[in-house]
């Protein structure tokens, strides 16, 4: 059997902002506990993607005599709150950022895995003809990004570095798609995103980096899911980890017929996959308490500038312990 390290998590009033947004299937239950697993993905789930694609976590599943299906988020503060509310089971991978705002919201969630580091993944963006030069040039400027994810996380120490601090900027909170037309507009004067929107948003809008991740933030994604349902179906979490593993070698592996997997999917040029695939890690590893270090970080940089309502403490958490 797989082992869990469980801690109490705070029993709060959960965000209640997105309740119809995943569009939830009602979970079939049995002895074994849910047939049905819901899972939540981002556009920029690459590895949730390649499964769907090949077909090979629904085999997978289906010889455990589970089925699956699939719910698709703007981005990852949507898509936890519809783990938070029960109206998924299951998340694909969310930036390191996004787990801390759950936490806040005193969610049960169960670690299930991480990708390694990948911290030119995601970086602050201007127009190419944009007289800002460095980050200190933000000061007053308009900034877009999408609220909580790994970028918001990117742009606080950004900040922080070149002496300014959050109140200095004009946040506007956007999604990917609404952020690119906002850019390319000039309704915004920074962009802050990842891939594949950030190669996309190069190679198609000429866009240039202002600073990316390096130094400032590690941008490690986490795979989660409910504790309800990570207890009740350990044997489901171990074949989507066992998947994730592979899908991320062959990744690797393979770049470009991996590209050719994704552009179609992802409406890219092959091109512009391969580039954003080469800057994340996809090394898939199981989560401990060690490797958690700069969440409190995290965490504790978003209270500072009272964006999270409490402090949290990161290691409060279940991790999911894959079978060796």
């Amino acid at each position: 059997m797989n082992d869990f390290f469980h801690s109490s998590f705070p029993r709060r009033a959960a965000l209640g902002l997105i309740g119809a947004l995943a569009g939830g299937v009602a979970l079939a239950q049995g002895a074994g506990g849910p047939r049905t697993v819901r899972l939540g993905y981002q556009k920029s789930s690459t590895l949730i993607a390649v499964l769907r694609l090949q077909g090979t976590l629904e085999r997978r599943l289906e010889a455990l005599g589970v089925k699956l299906s699939w719910h698709e988020f703007t981005s990852g503060l949507p898509l936890l709150e519809a783990l938070n509310l029960d109206n998924i089971d299951v998340s694909a991978d969310v930036a390191d950022t996004v787990p801390v705002f759950a936490q806040a919201a005193g969610a049960r969630l169960t670690f299930v895995a991480q990708e390694a580091p990948s911290p030119t993944a995601q970086a602050i963006l201007v127009r190419a003809d944009s007289p800002i030069r460095g980050v200190a040039d933000l000061k007053g400027k308009r900034v877009g990004f999408a609220k909580a994810a790994g970028v918001h996380y990117l742009l606080l120490a950004a900040l922080d570095k070149a002496g300014l601090s959050f109140a200095d900027i004009d946040p506007a909170y956007l999604s990917p798609a609404d952020g690119r037309a906002a850019f390319e507009r000039g309704a915004i004067d920074a962009w802050v995103v990842w891939d594949p929107f950030l190669s996309a948003a190069q190679k198609q809008a000429g866009a240039r980096v202002l600073s990316d991740g390096t130094g400032l933030a590690s941008y490690q994604r986490y795979y989660l899911a409910s504790t309800r349902f990570a207890q009740a179906r350990p044997e489901v979490l171990g074949a989507l980890y066992a998947e994730l593993e592979r899908a991320g070698r062959w990744v690797k592996q393979h770049p470009k017929e991996a590209a050719a997997l994704l552009a179609p999917f992802w409406g890219l040029d092959a091109g512009i996959v391969e580039q954003a695939n080469g800057r994340r890690s996809y090394a898939v590893r199981p989560v401990t308490p060690q490797n958690l270090t700069e969440q409190q970080k995290i965490a504790d940089a978003f209270f500072a500038e009272k964006l999270l309502p409490r402090r949290i403490d990161a290691l409060d958490v279940a991790l999911f312990k894959p079978e060796a």
